[in-house]
């Protein structure tokens, strides 16, 4: 005859298991690719704020006389006041005269502040967008064509085109990087959307009457909220790369503001016998490029249910 009496034994390890099980934000945090990307990120952005006090000079201070220095050599800067000082040109000087060094460091703030605020502006309107295109049926046709169309367009020509419509400047470069992107949010909300709302509890609010945008903005984006963490960061990366594309044939930002792409492009014409010219921003985009795509990744084996079950 079978015992009534309960397993205490298997209640306690099954209690144990749900409450040692880790939450989302932990397994975050233990994922090898979170900790490398995020921890290379955190290294440029303290770079980026603290750029005032890592530049030796001015990146704008030049002095014809200490042109295409190789790094390390000592020269000479002219500040703003006419005063010539010794200077130390630890990356070498560009064919102006201008510290390699002190433009790569400032440039470190626009090429990350391009990339967060590209991505900010593509996902604001590329949710928007999704949501009412995935939602009201009668407005899905229509969007999405229009969607079809811009991305059907070569992502750095609209950037290029945009850029020479407009003046060059901070906010023209991030608007014109920021819009190819867009359809790319808006078509993976939308199929985010088409599934949630036939969830039963979109049902259930739908049946009490509440009001579309309530639904949209407490039961359908909160669910959305994980893949398009992924996705921004992906568009980050893109951000960043796509501006110094733009510098680097001219048609970005101005030729004065210290840029990674800006200073590849002054030193492109004396890249053989003066490498370092491109080799140091070079780097700098490369290496943050590649920690926003491997935070990237590791978002979304984190994030994405079907990922985290092989993990």
């Amino acid at each position: 005859m079978a015992s009534d009496t309960p397993n205490f034994e298997a209640l306690s390890v099954e209690s144990a298991s749900v409450v040692t099980q880790p939450s989302t934000w932990q397994r975050v945090l233990r994922n090898g690719s979170v900790r490398l990307g995020g921890s290379v990120l955190l290294v440029l952005l303290a770079i980026a704020l603290a750029a005032p006090w890592l530049g030796t000079v001015d990146p704008s201070l030049f002095d014809p006389a200490s042109r295409d220095l190789l790094p390390g050599k000592a020269g000479e800067i002219t500040t703003l006041e006419g005063e010539t000082i010794a200077h130390t040109f630890l990356m070498g000087s560009d064919s102006f005269g201008r510290d390699i060094y002190s433009r790569v460091v400032y440039g470190t703030r626009v090429s990350l502040m391009v990339g967060l605020a590209t991505a900010v502006v593509a996902m604001a309107f590329g949710v928007l967008f999704g949501l009412l295109a995935g939602y009201l049926r009668w407005l899905d046709g229509p969007m999405m064509r229009v969607m079809d169309g811009i991305m059907s367009i070569p992502a750095i020509l609209i950037a290029i085109a945009l850029v020479a419509l407009w003046r060059g400047s901070l906010l023209t470069v991030i608007v014109a990087i920021a819009i190819p992107e867009i359809p790319r949010v808006t078509r993976l909300v939308r199929s985010l959307v088409l599934t949630i709302r036939e969830e039963p509890y979109v049902e259930a609010a739908v049946s009490l009457g509440t009001p579309t945008w309530k639904i949209m903005l407490r039961h359908i984006l909160p669910n959305t909220v994980a893949p398009l963490i992924v996705q921004g960061t992906f568009i980050c990366a893109s951000g960043i790369l796509v501006e110094a594309i733009l510098s680097f044939l001219g048609v970005g930002l101005p030729p004065d503001i210290p840029t990674w792409g800006n200073v590849m492009a002054e030193g492109r014409a004396q890249f053989n016998e003066y490498p370092h010219n491109i080799f140091f921003p070079g780097i700098f985009l490369a290496l943050t490029v590649l920690a926003v795509n491997i935070l990237g990744d590791g978002l979304r084996d984190t994030l994405d249910p079907k990922m985290a079950k092989r993990v």
